[in-house]
């Protein structure tokens, strides 16, 4: 039995008994497409096509990078539906009940970066709607300072949609079933009708379609590589956290197909929109437009854009409650569930998503994911690699659920910290470093050799991979602990 007494419980953490555990493959396959749906979403494609791929050539790498990212997805999901445990609690296995921390805050503040991108775009968006009737926004005075690159008008906008997010925060998940429903239908039409407007303006797909890649040869390949650890790293917060998901599953199979077949499909359906409309913009401006935020900002009519920006700001919000909310929230009540509860944990995200600077993250597409996407990946790659690699080879998927909430349990190793598994995750980081600090330009392209500098254009792969044999290395003469408590075991587990 689990004793709820302890500093490592609260009801946000506890696993799910088999009673509770309600998804369908349906429920999977609507919460991919549900969360597939956003703006981060159509940007990716689009910043495809600013970098100078043509239309197949950025829909194949999506593609690709999400089927390459569907694989830890859904084995990190297995111990999910099996045992019912969120991700901080599973972390426990591999890296102690006080080291699961480390993955948990790791993990958070990602999830705190994707807060601050989203927030940052339903308040352009508001932006762009209030700039239409009333001018003067435009012109508002310079608070910030020039460092800041941030204009006093979208500041202002930005802040009132982030209370707006707190104030759903406050009210808790249920308040925005309405919201993501409205979202269900809304943003699938917005984006047909953003489609066929490109077309239309475009004159027919075959101008859109025919515009040729910018990149030949080796140029191709230099842009391939990093770009498809972009959109592995897209998913990477979720290829970690989606036993948060997963643990209300009915069954193994309904959480795998479900997000098989939601995820690789809308991913690439979504992204072929923007591809078009991406594309098309350079037909009728002359120039590429990534952000659709920013494209309907040119639209004259009033009434159009505010209808549109109202919509993009309410799925937004929607999006954001579900997806950055929700897990980063469980990950800082797990540094002390006794004292944060789901709440504390929102408004924790929210702090630390407004002052991550979200507006200079997607400022340019090379930013959004050459410096935002990749370089978070080598922090996920890792943590990703050595759970996976814990769990089916050391573990061989069975765990002790009522030993993972015990301080001094079988999961608590040398006071609460794993040794191997830090050492593994810190040697899976470090590859990626130093190209890293180019990206960044915080040392010259000399400063370390070429092939070192290249890694960090692989960095989800590479620390997946190096963290993962790592691992297993230091591991190799642990031994697991026989499963006590049967009884529990066989009333929480699944097959």
């Amino acid at each position: 039995m689990i004793k709820q007494s302890t500093s490592l419980y609260n009801e946000d953490l506890a696993p799910i008994p088999q009673s509770k555990r309600t998804w369908g493959t349906f429920n999977y396959a609507a919460l991919w497409i549900s969360m597939s749906l956003c703006i981060p979403t159509y940007m990716l494609a689009s910043s495809l096509i600013e970098g100078g791929m043509n239309w197949w050539e950025s829909i194949l790498t999506i593609f690709i990078g999400n089927t390459v990212v569907l694989i830890p997805m859904i084995l990190n999901g297995h111990a999910g539906a099996k045992y019912g445990i969120p991700f901080p609690v599973f972390a426990r296995a591999s890296f102690g009940t006080k080291g699961a921390n480390i993955p948990a805050v790791l993990r958070a503040i990602v999830a705190c970066g994707w807060f601050g991108i989203q927030t940052w775009i339903g308040g352009f968006a508001l932006y762009q709607m209030f700039r239409l009737w009333i001018p003067a926004l435009e012109t508002l005075p310079q608070i910030f300072p020039d460092s800041f690159q941030l204009q006093t008008g979208p500041a202002i906008m930005f802040f009132l949609f982030w209370l707006l997010n707190m104030f759903v925060v406050y009210l808790g998940v249920e308040s925005i079933k309405k919201l993501l429903l409205f979202k269900a239908f809304f943003l699938p039409t917005a984006a047909l009708a953003l489609l066929f407007w490109a077309i239309k303006a475009g004159h027919g797909l075959g101008p859109i379609l025919d515009q040729p890649s910018k990149l030949v040869g080796n140029n191709f390949w230099h842009y391939f590589f990093p770009a498809l650890t972009g959109m592995v790293g897209y998913w990477a917060t979720l290829s970690l956290n989606i036993p948060d998901f997963t643990r209300y599953a009915k069954s193994q199979r309904s959480q795998a197909v479900g997000q098989l077949i939601g995820l690789p499909p809308s991913m690439t359906l979504f992204s072929f929109i923007g591809v078009v409309v991406t594309s098309a913009t350079f037909i009728i401006y002359g120039k590429t437009i990534w952000d659709p935020v920013v494209l309907a900002g040119k639209f004259d009519n009033k009434i159009l854009v505010s209808f549109a920006m109202i919509a993009v700001a309410l799925s937004t919000l929607a999006t954001n409650i579900a997806a950055n909310i929700v897990s980063p929230a469980n990950d800082f009540s797990n540094l002390s569930p006794s004292k944060i509860n789901f709440r504390t944990g929102g408004y924790i995200t929210g702090i630390i998503g407004m002052f991550i600077c979200p507006w200079k993250l997607i400022a340019d597409p090379n930013g959004y994911i050459f410096t935002w996407l990749i370089a978070y990946s080598s922090l996920l790659g890792p943590i990703g690699g050595i759970m996976i690699a814990d769990y089916y080879f050391i573990r061989k998927q069975q765990l002790n659920v009522s030993e993972m909430y015990e301080p001094k349990g079988q999961y608590s190793f040398t006071n609460g910290f794993n040794k191997f598994a830090i050492i593994a995750l810190l040697l899976g980081i470090l590859p990626n470093v130093p190209g890293f600090l180019l990206q960044v330009h915080l040392v010259s392209s000399e400063a370390f050799p070429v092939w070192i500098l290249q890694l960090y254009n692989y960095a989800w792969f590479v620390g997946f991979f190096v963290s993962g044999i790592i691992y297993l290395f230091l591991m190799r003469n642990y031994k697991v602990v026989d499963l006590v408590n049967k009884e529990l075991i066989n009333n929480v587990a699944i097959n």
